[in-house]
C-alpha cells in the first residue's frame, strides 16, 4: 500500500513509518509530499495519507499522529504505548517536558534531518533509532511486569 505525508520529516514522520512498516504494512510505500498537496496526491495515488492537518491519521483530539494509528489498527501493545508517550511528547513542543525522552528524541530527529535532509534517506537512516528505543520500551515493561 502507499503511504503519503509532509515533506521534512521529523519525529512523528519517522515515527509513523516505522509503526506502519513493523505492525501494520510491512510492504508501505512512502510518499513525502508538500504539506497543501497530501490530500491530493493520496487521492490521486490512492494512498492512506498521514500526519497532515485534518487528515484521520493526523493529530486528532490530542493525540499526535503515531498515537491515531495505534488508535485505528487496535494496537495494544504496552511497548507501544510507551513509545507512543515518548513520540507524543517529543512532537508537541508544549508538551515536551512530559516525558524524560522527549528532549532527546527531538534532538536526534533535529540531528538526522541535518544530516539526511533528503526524506527517503532520513527514514531509512532513522528506522534503526525506533528499532532500539521499541526495544528499550519493551524491556521498561518487562522490569515493570516483574
Amino acid at each position: 500500500m502507499k503511504w503519503v505525508t509532509r515533506s521534512h520529516v521529523h519525529v512523528d514522520r519517522v515515527a509513523c513509518p516505522w509503526l506502519i512498516r513493523r505492525f501494520i504494512d510491512n510492504r508501505a510505500e512512502f510518499i513525502f509530499a508538500p504539506a497543501g498537496q497530501v490530500e491530493q496526491i493520496a487521492a490521486e495515488e490512492g494512498a492512506i495519507p498521514f500526519d497532515a492537518p485534518g487528515v484521520e491519521l493526523g493529530h486528532q483530539e490530542g493525540r499526535c499522529s503515531f498515537e491515531s494509528l495505534l488508535l485505528k489498527y487496535d494496537l495494544r501493545d504496552p511497548a507501544l504505548r510507551l513509545l507512543a508517550d515518548v513520540v507524543h511528547a517529543a512532537d508537541i513542543a508544549s508538551e515536551i517536558d512530559r516525558q524524560p525522552l522527549a528532549r532527546g528524541l527531538e534532538a536526534i530527529a533535529t540531528g538526522y534531518g541535518l544530516l539526511f535532509p533528503d526524506d527517503e534517506a532520513n527514514l531509512s537512516n532513522q528506522l534503526t533509532v525506533y528499532d532500539a528505543l521499541y526495544a528499550w520500551c519493551r524491556l521498561q515493561v518487562a522490569q515493570t511486569a516483574a
